[in-house]
């Protein structure tokens, strides 16, 4: 539907008033400011300009909170509608009448920051009706001279910096509201005025409740004076008398209207020729004011299209400079390309196989649970003195385990696990468009954000748990290996922890004692005096260990003794504290050794395990192989709860949390920053605004 001229007009008023709040900018194109005392009558002016009671009011009460814009059109039906906003109210009928006032202070009140009573943020509507004169009127709130109780400290100063902010725009127009009833000496409105517009070359001058200046019997030659221009310290354009109620909050406006037409009619100032016929009755006052506004318009808006033209230029050629091949993606479009790459990066987990997602997990759970498996279950069950209280020690071990640490633990695998592959799925975009897309740099906090917010709310399926913890158990409790194949896959998981375990204490040792002959020699390195002494007590302490191969595990105090001794006789002392640590250390690697001679002897052991000559029968060898196998199975388990479930839930959890970022422009502008970004939205709304002016100005000259 094509929009009338002054739709056009007000819809670009929006567009700059939004520019102003973003950019610090000021337009300078034509509205009508309504300025006054408060209860001067300047909302019932506009009302009666509208021809509809579509304000808030209260006796004596500040009622306008922050700048309303209404834009006044004709048309065939008497309707008022909010920018951005479909329903329409039926200005004909009380009901809607109501509806619309209680939506304006609704509007109002929430436009007021915590701790203010007025607010700058505007309110805009529109009003059509037939015979309404085409203009844009801007009603601010009333001029205060006190600030009362329940007033914010800074009310006085906060309107007035509103009042002036609109008024020193040298095209708005100045519609000042003087209450006739009321001392002229008692104005704070005139001297506001003047000190905006000192010539009056915009201004245009109301004298309201002028019924009640002649009920009171005012000095006709004081009110001549005013409508003269002689009497305040200001100039206007034009003076005018006017009257907007009889102080029924509830009357029509067709009856106002009615007993201002016969005011006049009968007044005795109007018989005195006080009054003037050109300056009496809002319907005169409407028709100047609009005609006033329209000459401004023209006078006025090829300016401020040229001062934009130039501003589009000043940008583009600032992105020429600093922004060289890349588009002009603004602030929402950029959300929508990393929101398009994250949903990709969450889709491309289901690109990893079910094989690929087992050995992931499978090595993340080992790493997880070997050091509690080797130190609290292995170790100390190994160094039993017999198979059968290997075997006794390791189950009652391993069903503690799996009843309480292991599926919790587990679980936590498989989060960690599915999350590092979300990252890695986003390395891989970065890494693959950190080249071609200069735009990537940009989306980091935002996938940050996503990507914190998913890991602080995903939480696994609560029943997990339960189905993990049975799983392990009849995984951990099976004795039976059932084939060659198997067993050897254990013997080489059992040689590999323990070559691990055991070059992680010879590196221990050596860090201990210090570095050897070699290592001083050739890189120059020294040992402290306490690793020499460690070094001295390891020599001792190795002859221990050949004379008795299979040592317990902790030195008797005669050996300590010994040990003590011996190194005394050579001028060393050193303490049993100190030789119980190197000894820890030393006995660790020793029986690490045997573990892994064992593990070899057991290596051909399959079909005749009761010949081998091992303290343990290879019952170690099974302990390994029940661990590989409850690897294997929670593996698998998690697996498909990632594929099946946790993968799509985490995809949900993006969608959600990229959705909630997209709807709050506050959060996207956070995260979506930089000179690059804010050029681009200052560009898209330079151009909307020059092609909405050019649009005008097309349709104005036609």
């Amino acid at each position: 539907m094509k929009k009338s001229l002054i739709d056009m007009y007000s819809d670009v008023l929006d567009l700059l008033a939004e520019y102003d709040v973003s950019y610090n900018t000021t337009d300078h194109l034509p509205r009508v400011v309504v300025v006054g005392d408060q209860s001067a009558g300047k909302t019932s002016v506009l009302e009666m300009i509208a021809q509809a009671r579509i304000f808030p009011r209260g006796s004596g009460q500040m009622m306008t909170r922050s700048p309303v814009m209404v834009t006044l059109s004709e048309g065939p039906n008497h309707i008022a509608q909010f920018k951005g906003n479909s329903r329409q109210f039926d200005l004909t009928q009380e009901k809607e009448l109501k509806d619309l006032r209680h939506e304006v202070e609704l509007r109002m009140k929430r436009s007021v920051k915590q701790g203010q009573t007025v607010s700058p943020e505007v309110i805009s509507m529109t009003v059509k009706g037939p015979g309404l004169h085409r203009m844009v009127l801007v009603d601010l709130p009333g001029i205060i001279g006190t600030t009362t109780t329940g007033m914010a400290e800074s009310t006085k100063s906060d309107i007035l910096d509103i009042s002036r902010r609109y008024m020193e725009n040298p095209n708005a127009i100045i519609l000042c509201i003087q209450d006739g009833a009321i001392d002229a000496e008692r104005s704070n409105v005139t001297d506001l005025v003047s000190s905006m517009d000192p010539q009056g070359k915009r201004t245009i001058f109301v004298l309201t409740k002028v019924d009640l200046a002649e009920q009171n019997e005012t000095s006709p030659s004081r009110i001549k004076q005013i409508l003269e221009g002689n009497l305040f310290p200001m100039k206007a354009l034009g003076y005018f008398a006017v009257v907007t109620g009889t102080g029924n909050t509830s009357e029509s406006i067709e009856t106002i209207k009615t007993s201002e037409e016969g005011f006049f009619r009968t007044s005795k100032l109007f018989k005195s020729g006080v009054f003037k016929a050109s300056q009496m009755t809002t319907q005169n006052l409407s028709f100047a004011v609009s005609q006033c506004f329209w000459k401004m318009v023209r006078e006025s808006i090829e300016q401020q299209a040229d001062a934009y033209k130039a501003k589009r230029f000043n940008l583009e050629a600032e992105w020429k400079n600093h922004f060289p091949k890349l588009r002009e993606l603004d602030r929402s479009e950029l959300f929508d390309k990393a929101r398009s790459e994250m949903l990709d990066e969450v889709l491309s987990l289901s690109d990893i196989s079910p094989q690929q997602w087992e050995e992931i997990i499978s090595k993340h759970l080992w790493t997880a649970v070997s050091t509690h498996f080797i130190e609290n279950i292995y170790l100390p069950a190994a160094q039993s003195s017999s198979a059968s209280n290997f075997n006794t020690a390791v189950d009652i071990k391993l069903k503690q385990w799996a009843d309480r640490l292991l599926p919790q633990l587990s679980v936590q695998v498989a989060y960690d696990t599915l999350f590092e592959e979300f990252y890695k799925a986003q390395q891989v975009t970065k890494e693959a468009k950190s080249e071609k897309d200069k735009n990537i740099h940009l989306f980091e906090e935002l996938k940050d954000k996503v990507s914190t917010e998913c890991k602080r709310s995903h939480h696994w399926q609560p029943k997990a748990t339960d189905s993990l913890r049975v799983i392990q158990l009849t995984a951990l409790e099976d004795w039976s290996v059932s084939d060659k194949q198997q067993w050897d896959s254990a013997i080489k998981f059992m040689e590999n922890t323990l070559q691990e375990k055991l070059d992680q204490a010879s590196a221990q040792i050596h860090e201990l004692t210090g570095p050897g002959a070699w290592e001083r020699w050739v890189y120059w390195k020294y040992t402290t005096h306490t690793q020499q002494n460690r070094s001295f007590i390891k020599e001792e302490l190795q002859r221990l260990l050949q004379a008795r191969e299979h040592h317990e595990p902790i030195l008797s105090g005669d050996e300590l003794t010994t040990v003590r001794k011996n190194l005394e006789t050579v001028n060393i002392e050193v303490d049993n504290d100190l030789i119980n640590e190197t000894w820890d250390q030393l006995y660790r690697e020793h029986f690490l050794r045997q573990a892994l001679a064992g593990a070899q002897e057991c290596r051909g052991a399959f079909y005749r395990r009761d010949s081998v000559k091992n303290e343990l029968e290879c019952n170690d060898v099974v302990l390994f192989w029940r661990v590989q196998k409850m690897l294997h199975t929670t593996s698998n388990a998690l697996r498909q709860q990632i594929m099946n479930q946790e993968a799509r839930r985490l995809e949900k959890e993006v969608k959600q949390i990229l959705d909630e970022v997209g709807g709050d422009e506050g959060e996207k502008a956070r995260l979506i920053r930089g000179r690059q970004v804010e050029l681009a939205e200052e560009l898209k709304r330079v151009r909307h605004i020059q092609d909405s002016l050019e649009q005008f100005i097309e349709a104005l000259n036609s």
